[in-house]
């Protein structure tokens, strides 16, 4: 007898769907239209549309949903908060990480080079990265707290991943912080970890900035 996967509630699929890009900022959410996606009542869906809304996902445009979009503000926030709470993830994984974590994640970054030459694939392979390193913090706290943090991620309609030569920097930044971690050095950890974040940062304002100036020509 097979086992089946329990499926999916009406939540994490319109979260996955935002995640993958298949909703960006500014589209329009409507009941009658996910439930006929993702083949469930409308009930769920409208209250998964009140608890995406609650965590700011979703904005309110006149009567309709959409889904929300961060402005410089707002991302610079965003950044200064994940950049703190990832670094810490570093520090405590430094502590904590058993030698099968590490092992993983010396893993994963020989796997993703791979994927230099397709950003939307590593992109997905840096969040299960960065997953990870929140995993090996051994704190519950704090991986629900950069849970909450990596879902306003899915807000950013693009990857810095994208940027020329950005793909090998960021291996190379994981390896660091994989190193440090495998050497129980949390300063270290957290400090490498606190640059990477920084500098993905400089390259998503770098590739805004660009892109402003094409429209603007």
């Amino acid at each position: 007898m097979t086992e089946t996967k329990p499926m999916k509630d009406a939540y994490s699929l319109i979260l996955e769907a935002i995640d993958l890009g298949t909703y960006k900022p500014g589209d329009r959410l409507v009941e009658s239209e996910l439930a006929e996606r993702f083949g469930v009542s409308r009930t769920p869906i409208r209250e998964a549309l009140q608890r995406l809304e609650t965590q700011s996902l979703l904005t309110r445009d006149g009567r309709s949903l959409i889904v929300a979009s961060l402005d410089h503000n707002q991302l610079a926030e965003l950044y200064v908060v994940r950049s703190e709470l990832e670094g810490l993830a570093a520090r405590l994984a430094a502590r904590h990480a058993t030698q099968e974590e590490v092992r993983l994640l010396r893993g994963m970054i020989e796997e993703d080079r791979a994927l230099i030459d397709d950003p939307q694939a590593l992109s997905r392979a840096n969040k299960r990265f960065h997953k990870q390193i929140h995993l090996a913090s051994h704190n519950r706290y704090l991986v629900q707290q950069l849970d909450l943090v990596h879902r306003s991620m899915a807000l950013l309609a693009t990857t810095s991943l994208s940027f020329e030569g950005r793909g090998l920097q960021t291996l190379e930044e994981h390896h660091r912080i994989v190193e440090a971690i495998a050497a129980g050095d949390g300063d270290r950890a957290y400090e490498a970890l606190k640059q990477h974040i920084s500098l993905a940062f400089e390259t998503r304002l770098r590739q805004d900035s660009m892109a402003e100036a094409r429209f603007s020509v």
